[in-house]
């Protein structure tokens, strides 16, 4: 199916420079950061990804709940990019999408590691063969840019593409594009790199990850440091990630797609920084449906050591007992000291849950609200789907205190 829509219309990707995006984490973002500093280069873009579609200077949230779509989907919005006269096409690529050969037929001319984490492995049998799944997409690469800070960039830089970019923080690993003087406050970030001075204005230190991979793929495509410094200042929200929920409280209230351990550690961190001697208040869960039950205590473990409370509900339980769900994350947060009913909560039913973590914040915390993001809808037994956004269920329990 992947190669008959390809052919049918019209081989698109040959018309279009195809940025693909994989990694575990941040590549939402990492792909919203580097569409805007394409585009203040100048360039016409198109861009798929789990949070948002965009075909020039149109642009619309992703409700499919998936990040690369099937039946053809993928080009037939090629086709429109290229119509529309587009240059570039950044897509968000997952292991998910390319089991399923979502990524056939679309010629990656540049391909960007963000890091690697366990999520999925069960899925594909295996971390090593996660690892190689997402190699898929640099395999006739012309571009390879990579985080040297990950420690399983090697494998992606190996393959034999002409030209080669690294990013990172750490400098031991001598990446071409290094950050540094990184100073977070309540509205953004600012850094530099080779004195060049960036400013990001979304929250979320790990966020200068994203934002180094957006310079290098900017360089790449010959975008001075200038525009591209422009593109990232433009970007004030990627919705569902680190995305405040403002109703006149006193206290923070954070919206983020963050559902395994790499992601939360990065939040929680973000927000201990931030909120200082304040309470970090955490809403977390875990999908459904046999989906890498492996990493339920962990995320659970990692919540009960970063947060001072933990409220553990329902993400997306499919035909699985949500209540069993929510007790796997609760063995983590209990080995990491919380206790029940006292730092710990399982409250199943997810609107109760938020309302709960609300109900603990005082002036000055913030309640971080994971796992959905901009999801439309909770998955539950018998294959039904309740409407659902996060944000909007925050605001609503906001505007009732």
């Amino acid at each position: 199916m992947a190669w008959s829509a390809y052919w049918w219309y019209g081989r698109p990707a040959r018309k279009l420079i195809v940025i693909g995006v994989t990694g575990t984490k941040g590549k939402s973002t990492t792909c919203r950061l580097v569409a805007s500093a394409l585009e203040a280069g100048g360039n016409k873009v198109g861009m798929l990804t789990t949070v948002e579609f965009q075909i020039g200077d149109k642009r619309w949230l992703n409700d499919k709940k998936m990040t690369m779509l099937g039946k053809g989907k993928i080009q037939s919005m090629l086709k429109e990019m290229v119509k529309s006269g587009c240059k570039y096409a950044v897509v968000e690529t997952s292991s998910e999408g390319i089991l399923q050969y979502r990524h056939i037929g679309l010629n990656y001319h540049t391909a960007v590691f963000t890091n690697l984490g366990t999520e999925h492995s069960e899925r594909h049998g295996g971390f090593e063969n996660l690892k190689k799944a997402k190699g898929t997409i640099f395999t006739k690469a012309k571009v390879i840019i990579a985080n040297t800070d990950d420690q399983h960039s090697g494998y992606y830089l190996n393959f034999p593409a002409p030209e080669k970019h690294t990013f990172g923080l750490n400098s031991q690993n001598h990446p071409e594009v290094l950050g540094e003087n990184i100073v977070s406050d309540q509205s953004g970030v600012n850094f530099t790199v080779g004195g060049n001075k960036f400013r990001l204005n979304i929250i979320g230190k790990f966020n200068v990850y994203n934002a180094l991979a957006a310079i290098a793929v900017g360089r790449s495509q010959k975008i001075s440091d200038d525009k591209i410094a422009q593109g990232l200042a433009s970007v004030k929200l990627v919705e569902g990630r680190m995305e405040l929920v403002e109703a006149g409280q006193d206290f923070k209230v954070i919206v983020d797609y963050a559902h395994e351990p790499m992601s939360l550690t990065e939040l929680f961190k973000s927000l201990r920084e931030m909120v200082g001697d304040k309470k970090v208040i955490a809403v977390v869960g875990s999908d459904g449906g046999g989906r890498d039950k492996g990493k339920r205590e962990k995320m659970g473990e990692l919540a009960g050591r970063l947060a001072d409370y933990v409220v553990i509900t329902d993400v997306n339980c499919y035909d699985e007992d949500p209540t069993e769900i929510a007790e796997m994350l609760a063995k983590g947060a209990r080995l990491a000291g919380k206790q029940d009913n006292v730092n710990l909560f399982i409250v199943v039913d997810r609107r109760e849950g938020i309302a709960k973590a609300i109900s603990l914040a005082d002036t000055g915390d913030a309640v971080a609200i994971t796992a959905k993001g901009t999801e439309p809808y909770i998955a539950v037994a018998g294959g039904k789907k309740i409407p659902w956004d996060d944000r909007k269920v925050a605001r609503e329990i906001l505007s009732l205190n």
